[in-house]
């Protein structure tokens, strides 16, 4: 499933929202696993660097928790 990305914005900002939507969508539900790094810069034919960094700010977000050894997994959303 690839997306086009607008080369004129920053790319891991778009990757990162492309990400949000699966979520808010369903593609992503709670508690499920996202894609690796390496996954989302092939997915994205985008550098590790930016995939990491897409990561790394949906951590800093709140939208997705890492567990050593098993991977990166949707955040439970407290209920409003």
């Amino acid at each position: 499933m690839s997306t086009d990305l607008d080369r004129t914005r920053a790319v891991w900002r778009q990757i990162a929202a492309v990400v949000v939507e699966r979520i808010e969508d369903g593609t992503y539900p709670a508690g499920s696993r996202v894609p690796s790094v390496v996954e989302l810069s092939a997915e994205f034919e985008v550098a590790s660097s930016t995939a990491q960094k897409v990561m790394a700010h949906l951590k800093k977000e709140g939208v997705v928790r890492t567990e050593v050894g098993l991977g990166t997994f949707v955040a439970d959303r407290p209920a409003d």
